[in-house]
């Protein structure tokens, strides 16, 4: 099952699992299950700006070569 989430989210709930980590009100008992979602998220994030990238170098493209539509 994949999980679907915005970027925004994401980026968000990555915000808070860092305060939590930098604060230490994160319990060692949990610590490794609040890395492991935060590198979930980080994929998710780049994943979403890759494809964003790609998405908008091909806008651009078209627009250099006058067959935006």
């Amino acid at each position: 099952m994949t999980e679907t989430i915005s970027y925004e989210a994401a980026y968000n709930e990555l915000k808070q699992i860092a305060a939590e980590i930098e604060n230490e009100s994160v319990s060692v008992d949990v610590l490794a299950d609040k890395v492991s979602r935060a590198s979930f998220l980080i994929n998710i994030c780049q994943e979403k700006l890759k494809s964003t990238e790609t998405q908008v170098n091909s806008i651009i493209s078209q627009m250099d070569g006058g067959q935006l539509k």
